[in-house]
């Protein structure tokens, strides 16, 4: 183990971040540095926490298999070499899960059961930008072609995983994206708060060297037909997420100034980014409320803070979580525990139990308010409790209630696959849809989730695709596609 009496002498720590009176006024990472050099100053200790355990459960919490334990001892030796080698055999792309997934494996982490966890999702960071830094992360391109051809639709975690695993195989793969640049909601649906798009240009650079050749600016089933991609490549991979976005067909719906949240946040990223954007929707000076407790809800948060809003108001149906681990949720799974991001740091006000019932407008047509009412969750179903209706103001409302599934028009209508119960790409154990030769991974297939799925999805995809072109794989095939989430 690294330190064998560190998780006795040191208690956790994270990475600090900036003050929020500063942060608020820039569209930088939240961490002094970004967030893989916040933590240098006390890694050695942080990584020294970690006990090796002889049952080390993170592995379960981590969807991708992560060896945890083994680039801590190798951060705590100071061999961040080695360190970046043991967390690129089970992870892709690091600077990303360590910027944006919510750690399953720290609530997994068996030093959690008594004591704060490890801090292993800063290490994780830590370990990548360093890596970076030190030019440790090199291209690492096939000794030799196969000959086969590989379409992947679709260039955010799940599409960028399975395009870079087969390149390094040796097949010759092309990456589409409708959106003028590479990267999916990575590249446009995440603030740069979060995570710098410069992280994301650096790994794009890398895959590029070894041989992915991307289509940015190609709709598929528009520009090309599915049929086309087929007839073209020996196998296509569907990795085009879930974007159907969850509505609220409520009274006064049809107002202006009612956006749904991935409307709302591309038009802000492209604006920091020094894009041009025609008819931008802005919270500046406005009474904002977003509907959706989550991840996307708190992207909305931290946007509207930094553009200037009067007041931000992030409603949620389900009433507040505990503070602490229920005990319908013991140790290790992911357990809904009430979370401060470092948006909710920075002011608004959160509301639990209610539900919207109407917007309500003005004379020219504009949201001005919502009417609520509180809820209560009964035998599985929510009720109104009586009397507690009021009405909010409102100049910009904003949907964060997640996903319902794949767009099922254009490629996916002229492909031909089949979709399970749940509206998804329907897929067998080797993440084959219904087509021979047509995969799909990520949220097309598995529903709304974490970009550590969508990774770990995108790996264990590409072993089922080279397997399909060569007869046999080396490649990793980390996670089942019949296995569900840790939470939802």
């Amino acid at each position: 183990m690294a330190d064998p009496r560190g998780f006795l002498r040191d208690g956790r720590e994270v990475a600090s971040r900036r003050p929020v009176t500063e942060r608020v006024r820039d569209w930088n990472e939240v961490y002094p540095g970004g967030a893989g050099r916040a933590l240098l100053p006390i890694i050695t200790k942080q990584a020294g926490r970690c006990m090796d355990c002889g049952i080390p459960f993170c592995h379960q919490g981590c969807p991708l298999g992560n060896i945890i334990p083994e680039w801590n001892d190798l951060v705590w030796r100071d061999d961040w070499e080695g360190a970046i080698e043991r967390l690129h055999a089970t992870n892709n792309f690091p600077e990303f899960t360590g910027r944006l997934c919510p750690a399953p494996c720290e609530t997994a982490c068996v030093l959690g059961i008594n004591q704060d966890p490890v801090t292993i999702k800063n290490v994780e960071v830590a370990i990548a930008d360093r890596a970076f830094d030190s030019g440790h992360v090199r291209p690492q391109p096939p000794e030799w072609l196969t000959g086969k051809t590989v379409a992947v639709v679709g260039s955010g975690p799940a599409g960028l995983a399975v395009a870079q695993q087969l390149t390094r195989a040796g097949h010759t793969v092309a990456v589409y994206e409708r959106a003028d640049k590479i990267g999916g909601l990575m590249r446009y649906g995440i603030p740069e708060f979060k995570m710098e798009k410069k992280y994301l240009d650096r790994r794009l650079d890398q895959m590029r060297r070894e041989g992915t050749v991307f289509r940015a600016g190609t709709e598929v089933g528009v520009a090309m037909t599915g049929a086309e991609l087929r007839d073209r490549f020996d196998a296509v991979v569907l990795a085009i997420g879930a974007t159907v976005a969850r509505d609220l067909p409520i009274p006064g719906r049809e107002l202006g100034g009612i956006h749904q949240a991935m409307d709302y946040l591309p038009q802000s990223n492209r604006a920091c980014l020094g894009e041009p954007v025609e008819d931008q929707v802005v919270a500046t000076g406005k009474n904002v409320v977003i509907i959706g407790g989550g991840d996307t809800g708190a992207d909305c948060l931290g946007t509207a803070h930094r553009q200037g809003a009067a007041s931000v108001t992030q409603l949620e149906i389900m009433t507040r979580p505990a503070q602490e681990r229920p005990e319908t949720m013991p140790w290790p799974t992911y357990p809904m525990t009430y979370r401060v991001s470092s948006a909710h740091e920075e002011g608004g006000e959160r509301v639990y139990a209610v539900s919207t019932k109407e917007f309500l407008g003005d004379e020219a047509g504009h949201v001005r308010g919502l009417r609520l009412v509180e809820v209560q969750l009964r035998e599985g179903r929510f009720e109104e409790v009586a009397g507690s209706e009021r009405e909010i103001r409102a100049e910009l409302v904003l949907f964060a209630m997640g996903f319902t599934g794949p767009q099922r028009d254009g490629v996916v209508a002229q492909l031909g696959v089949d979709l399970d119960s749940r509206g998804n790409v329907a897929r067998d154990a080797a993440y084959m849809s219904s087509v021979d030769g047509v995969f799909v991974a990520g949220d097309a297939g598995r529903g709304q989730s974490l970009i550590v799925w969508a990774i770990a999805e995108g790996r264990a995809c590409a072993a089922g695709v080279d397997r399909y072109l060569t007869g046999a794989t080396t490649l990793p095939a980390p996670v089942a596609p019949t296995e569900r989430p840790l939470l939802v």
